[in-house]
């Protein structure tokens, strides 16, 4: 057996005694091939240049992860490795935390040819899969963004991610009032739209957001009507916890397709990968897109 293993070797976790780890761990059932990632979309490239391997392993963050569904071009199973300081979706898959346990699992699921089918989103063309979302958390991942990166190229964690969504939600004084229309559904002050569950993790803590979405089903949408000072916490509280269902709330589960028109451009996210203010955005689920291992 040929696998690929596509490392970011900028990611937060990724270093040369965890690489060793892992490939070690890889190595009891398949000859295995590193490739490293030198610039942002590398591993988009690298992924849909391989021809001739069984699987594709991926050792890096969530955009990392992204980068190569989106380079992803035929039906192969693909394994995603924690690199990241939070790497949403290899634990939402229920891997361990520690890339070298993560690994050891995903041997075993190699060994086993042990996959399971799960679904992906697009919006305006681009994969996802987990979250994406318009308006004020992707504001934040903007923020992350300006931040920059260490000198030894690792992006800022989870502390600085909590620091700019109250960084934004103070640019806007704590009030929003609606600003996008979900078609179907209504206008909103900002859109969640959620792949699987959690939507991302604060630390140890999963944030579930859409709590109903599933990686075998469609998109859930979700979008806070208004946000205002007085209501601030109890609005915060609800979206973390998942309780958006109700007054002040749009919601859908299991959605083919999602269109939103902003007001004006708003900034996209999906996976935490800012992709520019856009007036209009098209969520659409690909289900039954691809084979993990987990």
């Amino acid at each position: 057996m040929n696998v690929a293993l596509v490392v970011n070797p900028f990611a937060t976790r990724v270093d040369e005694v965890q690489l060793a780890g892992v490939e070690e761990q890889l190595a009891t059932v398949a000859a295995v091939e590193v490739l490293r990632t030198e610039r942002p979309g590398h591993a988009t490239e690298l992924v849909s240049a391989l021809t001739d391997v069984d699987a594709i392993l991926v050792f890096s963050g969530d955009g990392g992860f992204n980068e190569a569904l989106n380079g992803l071009e035929r039906d192969i199973p693909v394994g995603f490795l924690p690199g990241g300081g939070t790497s949403v979706l290899s634990r939402a898959l229920g891997l361990p935390a520690d890339p070298v346990d993560a690994a050891r699992q995903v041997t075993e699921a190699l060994a086993q040819q042990r996959t399971r089918r799960i679904a992906l989103g697009r919006v305006n063309g681009r994969r996802f899969a987990f979250s994406a979302g318009l308006g004020l958390d992707a504001e934040a991942v903007r923020h992350v963004d300006e931040l920059g990166r260490t000198a030894d190229g690792k992006r800022p964690g989870d502390l600085a991610f909590t620091m700019a969504i109250v960084r934004a939600i103070v640019a806007h004084r704590g009030h929003l009032d609606p600003q996008l229309e979900v078609k179907g559904l209504g206008r909103a002050a900002v859109a969640f739209v959620a792949n699987g569950s959690p939507y991302t993790y604060a630390k140890r803590f999963a944030l579930p957001i859409a709590r109903e979405a599933r990686f075998e089903l469609g998109l859930d949408v979700v979008a806070p009507v208004r946000i205002r000072r007085r209501s601030l916490l109890r609005t915060a509280y609800r979206v973390m916890t998942g309780h958006t269902r109700g007054d002040g709330f749009l919601y859908a589960h299991d959605l083919d397709r999602v269109e939103i028109v902003c007001d004006t451009p708003l900034p996209l996210h999906c996976d935490g990968e800012d992709l520019g203010d856009v007036g209009e955005a098209v969520f659409e689920a690909e289900r039954d897109a691809v084979s993990v291992l987990a």
